[in-house]
């Protein structure tokens, strides 16, 4: 999964302290429509919270690795970062490229997020990613 950062409403909550912080890491494969998951670790109020992602694309060619963090703002309940994450853009990741997108949820959850990734990717599309909480 590649995205471009989004110029958005979100990128104002920079200034502010983030309420948490994510890790992630797992892998997507796609031959024009694609999929993602993994599984990763909500770091909220000094306590982890696990939790797998899925996901669909649109548009989108290759196999890669994916291993990210990210900030999270307007986090008030751990709960409330579960959902589905919307972005739009488009990206390519080639050998040991990276991305940075911002994600926001229907309860206003919003991640900074960066990774790195390994493997041949091209895509442009607007990807929706799934949350749930373990």
């Amino acid at each position: 999964m590649t995205i471009a950062l989004l110029a958005s409403p979100a990128v104002s909550f920079a200034q502010e302290a983030p309420s948490a912080t994510i890790a992630f890491s797992g892998g997507s494969v796609a031959a024009g429509v694609g999929y993602t998951w993994g599984n990763g670790t909500l770091l909220f109020k000094g306590k982890p919270y696990p939790f797998t992602v899925s996901g669909l694309s649109v548009v989108d060619i290759g196999i890669d690795r994916i291993d990210g963090a990210g900030t999270v703002y307007n986090l008030k309940n751990p709960a409330d970062a579960a959902g589905t994450y919307f972005a739009a853009g488009a990206g390519a990741t080639i050998a040991g490229g990276g991305s940075v997108a911002v994600l926001e949820n229907q309860n206003g959850v919003i991640v900074h997020f960066h990774s790195k990734t390994s493997g041949l990717k091209l895509n442009l599309a607007a990807s929706g990613i799934v949350v749930t909480l373990k």
